[in-house]
């Protein structure tokens, strides 16, 4: 049996998630959320009070710790975190955690063993240059930096954040500085990947083109 794959990168504040998120609920797809294993990752980092979170060594606890999505929700362990991912202490700290090669190593791993046996729908920033390097349609997803950042502004007063608006943008901008230039898979944009820029676009048009685009190079049928 065959499976089918879209992979979606893109910058923080692309709506990434939120897209990709609606793209398979049209699809009937599954919703992998890289992005939600690494901010997992990070918030156990976090609980378990590991103070130099660049030491390699110590993110062996990874090994035993499980990982699942149940109705589009990030669990760890068996406890639903998804709201404690989306923290402010969590945004600052992923970027350093998920550029760490033993952390990539194993992560890569889980998202591909998902993607085998399952018709899935993922994104973050390296999917399409190195987790799913035959997907069945690349989309790299971008938008303004004023957009981004308006984005993730909402996303981080909905938490509770008590962050401004200046100060996201200013971590938006470091965010794409480092997951740019970071030394294992960087961000950047694969060559069969198709842009889409969606600054002036919907949630809902933007996926509406994603899925006619997937539909019509697979020549899928619903």
């Amino acid at each position: 049996m065959k499976f089918y794959s879209i992979a979606i990168d893109g910058p923080a504040g692309s709506g990434k998630s939120t897209i990709a998120k609606s793209v398979a609920k049209g699809l009937e797809f599954i919703y992998i959320d890289t992005g939600a294993m690494y901010r997992a990752i990070t918030l156990k980092a976090l609980e378990l009070n590991i103070r130099n979170l660049a030491d390699e060594t110590l993110y062996d606890f990874i090994l035993d710790t499980k990982l699942e999505f149940v109705n589009d929700l990030m669990f760890m362990d068996g406890k639903d975190v998804s709201k404690e991912i989306r923290s402010e202490e969590v945004v600052k700290n992923v970027s350093l955690v998920s550029s760490l090669k033993y952390v990539r190593d194993i992560l890569v791993e889980k998202q591909r063993e998902m993607a085998k046996t399952n018709n899935v729908v993922m994104d973050g920033r390296d999917i399409g240059t190195n987790v799913l390097k035959d997907a069945s349609l690349k989309i790299f997803l971008t938008a303004a930096i004023d957009v981004r950042a308006l984005r993730r502004f909402y996303e981080l007063q909905e938490s509770g954040s008590s962050m401004s608006y200046d100060d996201v943008v200013a971590d938006v901008m470091r965010r794409d500085n480092f997951d740019t230039n970071r030394l294992n898979n960087p961000l950047r944009q694969a060559e069969d990947a198709i842009l889409i820029d969606n600054s002036e676009l919907t949630i809902e048009e933007t996926a509406q083109k994603i899925m006619h685009l997937f539909k019509e190079k697979n020549l899928w049928q619903i």
